[in-house]
């Protein structure tokens, strides 16, 4: 190729670029509103997954943190917005299934107000106490708690939290009787049981994996599908004789209801893809979550299921957080 062909093949291209980044600049932005403050595993998810949506969508992704009343403003605000695809919710499971009924008041309804997009990840939780505590199983735990009943404390990082709401299926389905200790987050829960003030624990595997490997901590159980790479020698709940008792936080994403089934389809699909890319499966890993994408009507089906479900779990346990 001599000089000027090199000169007109070059324009071309930076023409090419120009025009598709004039393209992307042309087209809305899409704000993704996180209820949560930056640095929490829903903001770690929504900035994993965004990067490659925008590149598919062809669009610009922006994170919007709107923390607050256990994730009520977050969705109060995208279930008012223009359902045009321009607003997206990172919904959490125990806000968007559990808040209508810990709530006696709620100005957004989690199937009325919104059209599920995808579900992302999920984050299953492990059962945890202090080495100082004679336990080493989770039947060494129900019978150790049968024959103290009221004497074991959990900490959790709140008051209507997943692992909150999760202890007390626990306790309803083995009749155990222990108290719950709520904290104003998972770090400061933590250190308190790390520091033994507090017998035992429920969380996600970040949130005690240094502390169950270095032995400040004793993992009895993984309450999820699976077991969890991050502590591959713990066994599930299922594994350790308690299939009933399985607990996963989930991350999905939301629309607007009233949004167009085609600008559902795209968000969604681009989603499925952003996720299926390595980059996205080693951020998930490291975060300790599992990649578990639902299109749209799984999704529904979920928040459903999962709506009756938590529902009873909630009225049963008596758990109100206003």
């Amino acid at each position: 190729m001599n000089r000027r062909h090199s000169f007109a093949a070059a324009a071309a291209l930076s023409l090419m670029v120009a025009a598709a980044a004039q393209a992307q600049s042309d087209k809305p932005t899409v704000t993704v509103v996180v209820p949560v403050p930056p640095g929490g595993i829903l903001d770690q998810v929504a900035r994993m997954v965004t990067p490659n949506m925008s590149k598919l969508l062809g669009q610009t992704m922006v994170i919007d943190n709107r923390a607050g009343a256990s994730g009520n403003i977050a969705a109060g605000m995208v279930a008012r917005t223009k359902p045009d695809g321009q607003t997206l919710l990172v919904g959490y499971s125990m806000f968007h299934v559990g808040n209508p009924t810990m709530f006696k008041k709620l100005n957004w309804d989690p199937v009325r107000d919104f059209a599920p997009v995808a579900m992302l990840v999920v984050a299953p939780h492990v059962v945890a106490v202090h080495p100082s505590v004679p336990i080493n199983t989770m039947k060494e735990l129900v019978d150790y708690a049968k024959a103290n009943p009221g004497k074991l404390n959990y900490a959790t990082s709140g008051n209507g939290s997943v692992p909150h709401v999760g202890m007390e299926l626990f306790k309803q389905q083995t009749g155990i009787d222990v108290v719950h200790v709520p904290y104003k987050g998972a770090g400061p829960a933590m250190q308190d049981v790390v520091a033994g003030q507090v017998q035992m624990t429920i969380a996600t595997p970040p949130s005690l994996m240094g502390q169950v490997q270095t032995g400040k901590l004793r993992a009895l159980a993984v309450a999820g599908k699976s077991r969890h790479p991050l502590i591959p020698s713990v066994p599930t709940t299922a594994e350790a004789g308690y299939p009933k008792f399985e607990l996963e936080a989930w991350v999905a994403l939301f629309a607007p209801a009233g949004t167009p089934p085609d600008v559902v389809a795209r968000l969604s699909e681009a989603a499925k893809q952003s996720l299926q890319t390595e980059d996205v499966k080693k951020a998930a890993a490291a975060a300790g979550v599992e990649i578990r994408y639902q299109d749209p009507a799984r999704l529904d089906q979920t928040v459903k299921a999962d709506l009756a479900y938590w529902s009873k779990v909630i009225t049963d346990a008596r758990i109100t957080v206003d």
